[in-house]
């Protein structure tokens, strides 16, 4: 009973605490069992207890599901499929590159180099990447489309040994590793990532739990493909190499209900179970691998396990009386991974040894026989099984657990110990020790030579091992990994899906949420283009008025709708469809953002471009999903996300955890953000429109990098009448990040006020009173992007430091302002940080109000007196910068303090109520 209460939590218990009222006869029916197995085999004993459980359900037996099963083999070996490749040519060449994975990073760690780099995880993992690569990987010229293949980050240097093989990468290459500037042109990154080398890796997977969320919306993404008529991707498989360490970021079991809802069968799982997690075990107590069986087959997916290699079959087939299977089943990761850290005698004693039976089963086996008793990720019939199995199954997604050593033939100082994941060196007996073990033609004296420079093994291009692998690769369709760029043209809309945007919202006063909606929607109309967007939204659609979006568009479901929906007869009904243009992923950001990066990379992956717009609450976007929008930039997607109900003010009533104060400066970290902050629709609809163009427009002569980014816009839910666009309007200074808004009207001393989004109105109101009540001139600027122009400005720095005696550049932001005379006062609804990124660039005095704190819950006026950005405290602030230049009374300012009553946040009227919050 203790052992059974010890196991509880890693076994199925559909026995424990259940007493046998008649041991007898339940021997009896096992043995019956037994006998069925033995004479017709598993797959008739599987339908028979099928059958069973299916009876039982009926008579109203309560049988628990079965969440896990013995630790053993999901598939029989009698019903493994038969092995259909060369299985010593194939172990031969993986050999060759396990030892050249070694060996790179290995010379990466001479004492005058010493970038790291990881050993041990491919060399645990080799097995489950070979067979997918000699049977399963569709490159991209097979008539599939394709295969898409999400491979662990760790792993890496695997995949530049097999291209070494392959001929697609040179010894000076793999010198290369981790080197990418000091030998640029021979160089690889360190892990998988497309920005870096934009024609080898697909999917940025090392930041981990991202890789297994967006390789389930990869999957999602090729039904959305399909289901919506751009290309047959039925054929197309895609595969997720994780770690099972991996699996505790909750990103990495976050998301599999969609998976098992939209039934991917096209999506499979290969779970790396090598029982260690970065600096040990996963779980040294319990059982990593039936924990996993359990929760994948909770959520609905297909569950395959491949715990043991072929050497292991007759040994379990002895197992009449199920004590092995028992021992198997009660030994915790922990003593697993000290097994795997001893010799063949110690397994002896301590596993066979712990029963009788057991023990008898394995007094014919040498110590060296019981020492190669392998675990399944390391044979490749075991492996091919499960994935052949994989690919066959259909209505669910499938996760394969395969169990294997992390380091394994490393040696024993790597094998299955603690610190593997951190050890990037081999000693000279180790590089020996590992030569001898994968058998390659090195000798001693090669070295011997010179520690860090063991030589790479490359038989030739005529060696029939290479011919062998590459003859593999074409009948597959080509090399993986692989990315290209080619995809079908883009007809961009014309000036007509503008104009609404253009002519302003009349008399109707409209927050720019839903200015942005009104573009939307023109742009989804446009006959060749309207079909490309994809919208994706959270849980959200009504506050952001997208649900207008939901009767035309419709909103994707592979399973359609098969409810009688309760709106039915509403204009605004809630509409889903198998052929639906909208992503509504629920409250789910971060599937949202794997969404939106399926989707802005849709023209590399399947050469169809979708263009992905993003709407989500500005607060949990960057702040919420910050680390998926960079693998988004490194993926190289494009597309467009907007932060709506932005600023930390202007959202009432929702308080601190909604207030946004700070999106623009998170969005500033990542080098593919183009961030902007309109005001008004007619700048929404230009930045939309140069969005476009840059992505899939007429570019130039600019390379062709230019056009991987992603235009982040805040936009707000504050209701003001939208003005038209004006007739001699800037067009250069709205894109690069500041215009000329309303020129002052007065003669007097000279101010300018700067001001983004909602806070435009608020310097405009300022203005007039600046001009009515104090005489004094101020001109609005309208400022689109503080970070653009940071960006710029910054970019003419270096350019003038790297080239002394040659005339400076000067910045936009300088040239803009060059005539401006007078004190400078910024303002936004964003933290002070947001416009000081421009101080440096302006030559006059320069002072910036910002909502810097925590944000809570009032009404906007007084929200915006409460942090002194509204209209009044810009006057405030106006007049001191004047008064300390002699330029306005010296009184002005503690005048205009009394008289606005700017301590007290109940004297506020800047802003309106109104909006969806």
């Amino acid at each position: 009973m203790a052992a059974e209460q010890g196991t509880a939590d890693i076994l199925s218990g559909l026995t424990v605490g259940k007493p046998d009222g008649d041991p007898e006869e339940t021997a009896e029916w096992i043995e019956s069992l037994d006998q069925l197995i033995r004479t017709q085999g598993t797959e008739r004993a599987q339908y028979i207890m099928r059958s069973l459980l299916q009876r039982a359900g009926a008579q109203s037996v309560g049988v628990p599901m079965v969440t896990t099963t013995d630790y053993v083999n999901t598939i029989p070996a009698d019903q493994e499929a038969e092995f259909p490749g060369d299985e010593e040519i194939e172990r031969k060449y993986r050999a060759w590159m396990r030892w050249n994975a070694a060996v790179m990073v290995h010379r990466a760690q001479r004492p005058e180099i010493g970038v790291g780099g990881h050993i041990s995880t491919y060399a645990g993992a080799a097995t489950l990447y070979e067979v997918g690569f000699n049977h399963f990987f569709k490159g991209k010229d097979h008539p599939s489309g394709g295969d898409q293949v999400f491979f662990q980050g760790h792993a890496s240097p695997g995949m530049y040994a097999r291209a070494y093989l392959e001929g697609r990468l040179t010894e000076e290459d793999l010198d290369g590793f981790r080197q990418e500037k000091s030998k640029e042109g021979s160089a690889l990154s360190s892990y998988p990532h497309p920005r870096l080398m934009p024609d080898f890796w697909e999917f940025p997977t090392v930041s981990m739990g991202i890789g297994p969320m967006n390789a389930i919306y990869q999957a999602q993404s090729n039904r959305y493909l399909h289901n919506r008529g751009f290309k047959d991707t039925s054929e197309q498989q895609v595969w997720a190499f994780l770690g099972d360490g991996e699996m505790d970021e909750p990103e990495s079991r976050g998301l599999l209900q969609l998976a098992a809802n939209e039934k991917l069968d096209n999506l499979n799982f290969v779970i790396n179970c090598n029982l260690q997690r970065l600096d040990g075990p996963v779980r040294g107590n319990g059982k990593i691998m039936q924990e996993l069986e359990a929760f994948f087959r909770g959520a609905g997916w297909n569950v395959i396990k491949v715990v043991w290699g072929r050497e292991w079959d007759a040994l379990l087939e002895k197992d009449d009386a199920g004590a092995l299977v028992d021992i198997m089943n009660q030994t915790p990761d922990g003593d697993y991974q000290t097994y795997k850290a001893e010799s063949g005698g110690f397994v002896r004693d301590h596993f066979f040894g712990k029963s009788p039976a057991t023990k008898a089963m394995v007094e014919d086996l040498s110590d060296d026989e019981i020492w190669n008793l392998k675990r399944g990720g390391h044979d490749y019939r075991k492996v091919y099984a499960a994935y052949k199995a994989a690919t066959e199954f259909k209505g669910k997604p499938t996760v394969i657990l395969a169990k294997t050593v992390k380091g394994y033939g490393l040696g024993p100082h790597f094998e299955g110990r603690n610190a593997t994941h951190q050890m990037k060196k081999l000693t000279n007996a180790d590089l020996k020790a590992f030569r001898d073990h994968l058998r390659i033609p090195v000798t001693d004296e090669q070295i011997d030579d010179d520690l860090y420079n063991a030589p790479y093994y490359h038989p030739g291009a005529d060696a029939p091992e290479i011919k062998y692998l590459l003859e593999r690769r074409r009948e597959l369709g080509g090399f993986v990994p692989e990315r290209r760029t080619r995809h079908t043209d883009v007809v961009l809309p014309g000036d007509k899906a503008y104009e609404t945007a253009k002519r302003g919202s009349g008399k109707q006063a409209a927050a720019t949420t839903m200015a942005f909606v009104r573009i939307l929607k023109d742009l989804m109309r446009d006959k060749e283009f309207g079909r490309r967007i994809a919208p994706i939204i959270p849980d959200e659609a009504r506050t952001f008025g997208m649900d207008a979006f939901f009767p035309t568009a419709k909103i994707y479901n592979p399973n359609g709708q098969n409810y009688l929906s309760v709106d039915r007869d509403l204009v605004l009904a809630y509409k889903e469809s198998i052929e639906g243009q909208i992503l509504h992923a629920g409250i789910n950001e971060a599937g949202s953002m794997a969404a939106f990066t399926a989707a802005g990379t849709a023209y590399a992956t399947q050469g169809q471009p979708l263009i992905p717009i993003y709407v989500f609450y500005s607060m949990f976007g960057f702040q919420r999903t910050g680390d998926s929008i960079w693998a988004a930039a490194d993926q190289m997607a494009r597309g467009f996300i907007i932060g709506a109900t932005a600023g930390r003010t202007t959202l009432t009533g929702e308080g601190l955890q909604h207030a946004d104060g700070h999106s623009p400066i998170l969005a500033s970290t990542n080098p593919a953000v183009i961030t902007y902050d309109p005001a008004f629709g007619y700048e929404i609809g230009h930045i939309v429109r140069d969005g476009l163009n840059r992505m899939y427009g007429d570019i130039g002569d600019k390379p062709e990098s230019f056009r991987n980014v992603m235009y982040y816009l805040t936009v707000y839910n504050e209701p003001f009448v939208q003005p038209a666009e004006p007739e001699e309007l800037d067009v250069q200074g709205l894109l690069k990040g500041i215009y000329l808004l309303k020129p002052a009207k007065v003669d007097g001393p000279r101010t300018q006020l700067l001001a983004s989004g909602v806070a435009v109105p608020w310097a405009l109101e300022a203005q007039e009173i600046l001009a009515k009540e104090w005489g004094v001139s101020a001109d609005v600027w309208s400022v689109t992007s503080w970070n653009e122009l940071r960006r710029d400005g910054l970019d003419a720095e270096e350019e003038a430091f790297l080239n002394p005696g040659a005339e400076a550049r000067k910045p936009f932001i300088t040239q803009q302002l060059e005539g401006a005379t007078g004190p400078i006062v910024a303002v936004s609804d964003f933290m002070k940080a947001v416009p000081d990124q421009i101080r440096q660039f302006l030559p006059n005095e320069f002072a910036t109000l910002g909502a810097d704190g925590f944000g809570f819950s009032d009404t906007r006026a007084a929200a915006r007196r409460f942090f002194k950005i509204d209209s009044h405290s810009v006057v405030v602030r106006a007049l001191e910068m004047l008064a300390r230049r002699g330029e306005v009374d010296a009184n002005a300012p503690k005048e205009a303090i009394e008289k606005y009553r700017l301590l007290d946040v109940n004297a506020g009227t800047t802003g309106n109520a109104g909006g969806e919050a």
